[in-house]
């Protein structure tokens, strides 16, 4: 008689569909807490975002609100670092990611854009607006104006068209 050794082909295959029921039940909840994570980080960027506006206007009076993102950052990639002054023209008071030249400004799995409401340089009102990059990024649109309030709506095929008004955002249902 012989003595067996290692696994039969049966029980290796019982395993491996073992294993795939477990992926095929944990993937999906995995992408979902994924979306909830994005969509957590993107409303807390916006609540950012409005606080670093409310830090420019007061440091920046004359200049009213940033009309955009580029004026929140540094004036280079390289960031604000020794022997760069801010200004009212780069405030040096977001990063580099999220303070880009040209909006919108990708940040993890949102992009973000600012639209400065009246003529520079007294900017009196603001809108922020976040979208996913994409439909496993997230599912919802965010924004705020000057009220700090953050507002969503539903996405279902991100990304969603930029809201550059007041009024479009303000008639979002509020977190």
């Amino acid at each position: 008689m012989r003595k067996q050794r290692g696994f039969s082909l049966i029980e290796l295959l019982i395993v491996v569909a073992i294993i795939l029921i477990i992926a095929a039940i944990a993937i999906p909840n995995l992408m979902r807490s994924r979306m909830s994570a994005n969509e957590a980080a993107a409303a807390a960027t916006v609540r950012t975002l409005n606080t670093t506006q409310v830090t420019y206007t007061t440091t920046y009076p004359q200049a009213g609100y940033a009309p955009s993102l580029a004026i929140l950052g540094p004036p280079s990639a390289a960031g604000c670092g020794a022997g760069i002054t801010p200004s009212s023209t780069s405030a040096c008071l977001i990063d580099s990611v999220l303070g880009c030249a040209a909006q919108p400004c990708n940040k993890d799995a949102f992009q973000y854009t600012i639209t400065g409401i009246g003529a520079a340089p007294n900017v009196s009102d603001y809108v922020v607006f976040a979208t996913p990059l994409g439909a496993t990024s997230g599912g919802k649109d965010y924004c705020s104006t000057a009220d700090a309030v953050v507002r969503f709506q539903p996405d279902s095929t991100p990304p969603g068209a930029v809201l550059s008004t007041v009024a479009a955002c303000q008639a979002l249902g509020a977190l």
